[in-house]
């Protein structure tokens, strides 16, 4: 079998609620997520003993820890024995703690990979039970299509027409811990309440426009007093021409613009590359 590859795709947090801390220790969520048309490349050589490299852009920056992408692999291998896994390459081209669930993504990939290695091994419903425990973003990043993710992110409810739409990601270079910004941010404790909510765009940017408009994310007041060159960023995206919305994403401290089509996103990314040639600056689309 030759090497088979996958993507672990940029997450966007287009909206981002946080409802409260529960009692177990998470927070509460409610988050309208997308994925970009750009991530990390994740190969898999399934000959041999497990083993991960890691290169690219962003290698140096990984800890020393382990990696998710090798836990997936334990855990996939835990749950059925006898699975044929191999020698994983990471090409690392996301930033690192960067609010943009990269290595969920990573983990994710690697999950799909080791499914396709061993044909009908793992169920769906078996790689959503390892996606869940191997982390909260792990879940929706399996799927890598937009969706409205509640609890502490591992229910997932895909979201039906959502429109293409271009984006221009936007990084200062500053890694950024969630659990230091979901410190910073002191939410009260969380009050049980039933809200279910479908959402279908029928394909209308504008319709995505108003739902993520008025919401918000409640990280950008508590990651930016953390890192203050995040309002930096989103000043100097808001100057972009053809720009709808400027937001930072997840935990930070990415931040992006949503722009009507990738052309237009494409098109904004070369000047604000030209007035900051130290952040890390990328165009992409958005999409079903």
């Amino acid at each position: 079998m030759m090497a088979l590859r996958d993507s672990g795709r940029a997450k966007l947090n287009l909206t981002l609620e946080v409802l409260g801390r529960r009692p177990d220790g998470f927070h509460e969520l409610r988050s309208l997520v997308a994925f970009a048309s750009l991530g990390d490349r994740v190969e898999l050589d399934p000959h041999g003993p497990l083993k991960l490299t890691v290169e690219g852009r962003f290698a140096q920056c990984m800890g020393d820890g382990d990696n998710l992408i090798v836990k997936a692999a334990q855990a996939a291998s835990n749950k059925a024995p006898g699975l044929k896994l191999g020698r994983f390459r990471l090409d690392k081209m996301l930033p690192v703690a960067a609010g943009l669930g990269g290595g969920s993504a990573d983990a994710a990939a690697a999950l799909r990979l080791i499914a396709e290695a061993n044909p009908g091994a793992l169920t769906e419903a078996m790689l959503a039970e390892l996606a869940t425990g191997l982390g909260s973003d792990v879940n929706v990043c399996l799927m890598s299509r937009p969706a409205l993710i509640s609890g502490r992110g591992e229910t997932v409810e895909p979201v039906a027409g959502f429109p293409p739409c271009g984006v221009l990601l936007a990084n200062p270079g500053r890694p950024l811990a969630t659990a230091a910004v979901y410190a910073a941010l002191g939410a009260a404790a969380w009050v049980p309440s039933r809200h279910a909510e479908r959402l279908d765009f029928h394909g209308d940017f504008e319709a995505l426009l108003a739902y993520a408009t008025p919401r918000g994310n409640d990280l950008e007041r508590p990651a930016a007093q953390l890192v203050p060159e995040i309002r930096e960023v989103l000043a100097a995206l808001l100057t972009l021409d053809g720009i709808r919305l400027a937001r930072l994403s997840g935990s930070g401290p990415t931040c992006f613009a949503l722009f009507a089509s990738g052309d237009d996103a494409e098109r904004a990314n070369p000047r604000l590359a030209a007035e900051f040639p130290n952040w890390w600056i990328a165009a992409a689309t958005l999409g079903a």
